[in-house]
């Protein structure tokens, strides 16, 4: 799927003390006349061994062709491997890798049509022997880590998203109320921006498991979406109405203008 504009998509992971959640949506759209669902979210992991959970954003022929790549190394066992590197900053640098291969041998014919040629990745989880880990794999190859600072990241259409998550979200947060705000980041990026939308999903992962039990999709109109977005606006318009109200704290004063201030233009 070659398209002259970037597929957009919504995609984050949060990392906490009790563990990780990643949540993505599943729409891509290459203009308003073509519009497709495409699953973002892939889980490699190894039960008891190793947690591996990836999030893919931008050119939808990169990240697929990623994604095969690194199926195809698991299954021909060749070294590295998703299950061979000994930590999750391994795994991250091998993505990043494999995306400039792709890339160098893609870049000369998607620059010919001006194709976007860029992608991220999202990776999170845990190996066994180190600490649950979250990393954002940029289209360069680089990546950054997840921080107590700054514990999650994101990818993709990521400016409606944002702002709930930097007022609801620290590392001490209950893993359950960590899943809510991150179906509630994608639903509000879904209510403003046409470029993300349903299905969702969405996976939940505790600490030290080394196994994913918790998986969801929700589909557009499905009923817990729905009671959660009645009840967020609800609770919304409760607490606007419930503001302190402005401090009115300037005098009315004569406008003086100067010549500067005139547009005459």
């Amino acid at each position: 799927m070659n398209h002259p504009k970037r597929p957009m998509t919504y995609c984050l992971g949060i990392l906490v003390n009790e563990g990780l959640v990643l949540a993505a949506d599943s729409r891509t759209n290459a203009g308003v006349d073509y519009i497709s669902s495409y699953r973002k979210l892939f889980d490699f992991s190894r039960r008891g061994e190793r947690v591996i959970l990836l999030c893919t954003s931008g050119n939808l022929s990169i990240t697929q062709g990623v994604l095969h790549n690194l199926v195809q190394d698991i299954k021909g066992q060749r070294e590295p491997n998703l299950h061979s590197l000994p930590t999750l900053h391994d795994v991250a640098r091998y993505i990043g890798e494999q995306i400039r291969k792709l890339q160098e041998t893609e870049r000369r014919w998607l620059e010919k049509d001006n194709i976007d040629f860029q992608c991220n990745f999202l990776l999170g989880g845990q190996i066994q022997g180190e600490a649950p880990g979250l990393f954002l794999i940029y289209s360069q190859g680089n990546c950054i880590e997840a921080t107590a600072e700054t514990p999650f990241l994101q990818i993709g259409e990521t400016k409606y998203g944002k702002p709930i998550l930097d007022r609801t979200l620290s590392v001490d947060s209950s893993l359950n109320a960590v899943a809510k705000c991150a179906l509630l980041s994608i639903d509000s990026t879904m209510r403003s921006n046409l470029s993300v939308g349903p299905p969702v999903n969405m996976t939940m992962y505790y600490a030290d498991t080394l196994q994913v039990r918790h998986r969801a999709q929700f589909q557009a109109g499905d009923p817990y979406l729905l009671k959660m977005r009645k009840h967020w606006e609800v609770a919304l318009r409760e607490a606007s109405a419930k503001m302190p109200d402005i401090s009115w704290n300037q005098e009315e004063a004569p406008l003086t203008l100067g010549i500067a201030d005139l547009d005459v233009s």
